[in-house]
């Protein structure tokens, strides 16, 4: 697979696959990223990509010193199954 790269003038991060391309869609809300919606092409889902561009995405927000606030259902689940990444709970909110 290739690399997660950030297009910040689409609000996404965008992953090459063999078969299109992944997203993670966001928008800025304060110190935080919203993320909004994650698409993978039909022929790459169950293959970890999902998975891969999410965390992608959320280790650079942190690098970037923003707020995770996972929106879309999958960004949701995975926060869920990775923990680390739960901003709101790990600040007591």
């Amino acid at each position: 697979m290739g690399t997660v790269r950030h297009n910040e003038a689409q609000s996404r991060y965008e992953l090459e696959t063999d078969h299109g391309l992944a997203i993670v869609v966001y928008r800025r809300q304060g110190d935080g990223l919203v993320f909004t919606h994650t698409e993978v092409p039909p022929a790459d889902e169950g293959k970890g990509i999902g998975a891969e561009i999410v965390r992608a995405a959320l280790d650079d927000t942190r690098k970037r010193g923003l707020k995770i606030v996972p929106a879309c259902s999958f960004v949701v689940a995975f926060v869920r199954r990775h923990p680390q990444y739960d901003d709101a709970r790990s600040q007591g909110a």
